[in-house]
């Protein structure tokens, strides 16, 4: 395994980190006879950094659990973070952190993050509730280690948020594919210039990168290296880089723990060819041309008040482009409930509550009225009025 100081705290850290929110399991459930294991190899192959979040189900429970029932807690660091749209008053931030201590067992936490902005004004208005000092007390207290946030807007507020603050990390969206999305690139040196530990989410998109490009983009892989996977290429690229300190990926398999550990031991700054780099941007020019809504499948809009998949309903448009039409709508009828009687995107109320959750800001409602128009056409929709007719 491969280590890359954090210069804040004088912390060395995997390069590979776990990300806890897409343990094994379904339905919010973690699969502890699967969780357990896959967690403690990680440990086991020199990973010392597990993301976690309040808001994911189930998965401060299980990362706690483990870690206690082999202990092994003074082993690894913990990042986890506090959900600000739950804090309305000071004793908010005590409330959320002590259940988190609690879900975790254990009496501090070494990565804590604000969760979420997307801006200078959700710093502000935390800071207006007290957080600064709520902070510094628990940081007295030794609780809280190190402080930071995760960033999910434009670049210009992420320079801002840099400079609000005198923060130990923080954590942005970055991979091939994101270079110019949010912070960017851009907010990538600009935070490792300040010596700040930057953290990576999605560098796979969601599994994007991995299980869904376009067969052109996967032909361009195999004929440079038959071998390699699309994933590795994608974490290769992120490694290739000195700025991230800790690139996390969802990894719910042993497999893809073994291809990541095996990749992260050899990957270091400089590990990839020019002609490798010149095939990275083909292929994102291929991926940018067929994918057209950039969900990540982080499930955050859910549940919906009227039942829709929106993740699973944004997948399939995504792939009626990348792949076929047909292949599209056939997803969108086996994973989206499409034929369900109880679900149709023509069910939309607008009622904007996906659109406040969303961390890529992505445009739900607008672009549920793409998805159906492709989706569904009038074929679709006669089969869905029938299924209901029949039914009642």
């Amino acid at each position: 395994m491969q280590y890359r100081l954090d210069k804040k705290s004088g912390n060395k850290l995997s390069v590979l980190g776990l990300g806890c929110m897409r343990l094994p399991g379904s339905l919010g459930r973690i699969d502890m006879l699967k969780a357990e294991p896959l967690i403690m190899h990680a440990i086991e192959k020199g990973i010392n950094f597990f993301d976690t979040a309040y808001l994911y189900p189930g998965s401060e429970v299980a990362l706690g659990t483990v870690l206690e029932k082999n202990k092994v807690r003074e082993k690894v660091y913990i990042g986890t973070k506090l959900p600000l749209f739950k804090c309305r008053s000071y004793e908010d931030f005590d409330n959320v952190f002590n259940e988190e201590l609690s879900r975790l067992r254990t009496d501090y936490i070494d990565y804590y993050f604000m969760h979420n902005l997307s801006g200078l004004a959700d710093w502000q208005r935390m800071c207006g509730l007290g957080v600064e000092k709520w902070i510094a007390g628990k940081k007295a207290e030794g609780k809280i280690r190190q402080v930071g946030f995760s960033f999910h807007g434009l670049k210009d507020e992420f320079t801002k948020l840099i400079d609000a603050y005198d923060w130990e990390f923080c954590m942005i969206q970055y991979n091939y594919i994101n270079i110019n999305y949010q912070a960017g690139l851009d907010g990538l040196k600009y935070a490792y210039s300040k010596d700040i530990p930057v953290f990576i989410m999605e560098p796979l998109l969601g599994g994007r990168l991995s299980n869904d490009l376009p067969p052109a983009a996967l032909k361009m892989f195999e004929q440079n290296n038959p071998k390699a996977s699309a994933a590795s290429w994608a974490l290769r690229w992120l490694w290739h880089h000195a700025e991230p300190a800790v690139v996390l990926s969802g990894m719910s398999n042993m497999a893809q723990l073994e291809e990541n550990i095996t990749l992260a031991s050899v990957s270091e700054p400089g590990c990839m060819s020019d002609d490798e780099l010149a095939v990275i941007d083909k292929v994102a020019d291929i991926f940018q041309a067929s994918y057209k809504i950039p969900c990540t499948g982080c499930n955050y809009c859910l549940p919906c008040p009227r039942g829709i998949n929106i993740p699973d309903s944004f997948l399939s448009y995504n792939t009626s482009y990348t792949i076929s039409r047909f292949a599209g709508i056939t997803q969108f009828a086996t994973t989206s409930g499409g034929f369900s009687p109880t679900f149709s995107l023509y069910d939309c109320i607008r009622c904007g509550k996906c659109e406040k959750e969303c961390p890529q800001k992505i445009a739900i409602m607008e672009r549920i009225i793409d998805v159906r128009k492709r989706m569904e056409p009038i074929w679709y929709r006669a089969a869905i009025k029938l299924a209901r007719k029949v039914m009642r």
